[in-house]
């Protein structure tokens, strides 16, 4: 099952259209981009970059106007957000955002009141700008410095 969601917020942003699917449906759309962020741009161990809870996560694949995969993100059952992955030309243009609302909506749907992700820190604006706050010290995770950050619904 899959859902449409809203396109890019940001009058500057490329029409983007985010679908909520469940990892059957977007696994293969979302890992080609996941391992070219993750593993070859940002070193992340491929071992680590797939995990287990990818099958139980709900997942957000947007595609541009052609309906090329250029970003995704996940929720977790318990309401994290986590695996949030831009294609690089289209950092800073409000793709990321559609995104994290679209996962934000559908953490609202499915009834949680509120979610959390772990930044890294070089993103803690971004997050900030979608109202998220940060809590805890920063820590390491995957070799990135991070920060806890959670948003009310």
């Amino acid at each position: 099952m899959s859902e449409q969601h809203q396109t890019s917020p940001r009058s500057n942003a490329p029409e983007v259209r985010v679908e909520i699917a469940d990892w059957a449906r977007a696994e293969a759309q979302v890992m080609p981009l996941r391992m070219a962020v993750f593993v070859v741009e940002q070193g992340v161990p491929e071992d680590i970059e797939r995990d287990d809870f990818d099958a139980v996560s709900r997942h957000a694949i947007a595609r541009d106007e052609a309906g090329a995969v250029v970003a995704t993100g996940r929720l977790l059952p318990d309401g994290h957000i986590g695996r949030m992955a831009v294609t690089a030309p289209l950092r800073g243009k409000g793709v990321g955002g559609a995104v994290l609302e679209a996962l934000v909506a559908e953490a609202v749907r499915t009834g949680l009141v509120e979610v959390a992700l772990n930044a890294q820190v070089r993103a803690l604006a971004f997050y900030r700008r979608h109202d998220f706050d940060e809590y805890g010290e920063v820590f390491m995770e995957a070799g990135i410095p991070h920060r806890a950050m959670r948003r009310t619904l």
